[in-house]
């Protein structure tokens, strides 16, 4: 009869249910969750990689005379709301980033407002940019063509 038991009991535990792992970093108890912003970024990683980095290359630094480069980018620094219209709407016709002039077309990628904010957000923290308020897909909806 014990012999029954202990072989109902490890196939019991055996079938229990495993609790997936969970992402993010722990340290002790404590697990540190992804700011609103760090999870937009991560986010626009992934469109920048799908729609952004064929052209302005995985590293930002563009195709000089063909494609502008992000990296360090005087115009997405002093042109918020332009650079929102250029990645909803898209971009025709010239411009000038870091003193070079760039007189070319990047079609709309029809991405929704979160995915405009989302990318934005990636390329405005990344090489060598950082903004201090992050675009929202709000501020991004309310860029009119």
């Amino acid at each position: 009869m014990r012999m029954l038991f202990a072989l109902i009991l490890v196939a019991l535990l055996g079938c229990a249910e495993k609790k997936p792992q969970t992402e993010g970093i722990k340290i002790g108890q404590a697990k540190i969750e992804q700011t609103p912003l760090e999870a937009s970024i991560k986010r626009g990683k992934l469109v920048y990689d799908d729609f952004c980095a064929q052209c302005h290359m995985p590293d930002g630094k563009g195709v000089p005379g063909a494609f502008p480069p992000l990296a360090g980018s005087d115009w997405l620094k002093e042109k918020r709301t332009a650079s929102i219209h250029a990645v909803k709407y898209g971009q025709q016709g010239e411009i000038t980033v870091n003193g070079a002039t760039y007189n070319g077309v990047m079609t709309s990628m029809g991405l929704s407002d979160e995915e405009v904010a989302d990318v934005l957000n990636y390329v405005m923290n990344s090489w060598g940019n950082s903004q201090e308020k992050p675009i929202t897909p709000g501020e991004v909806g309310a860029v009119e063509k």
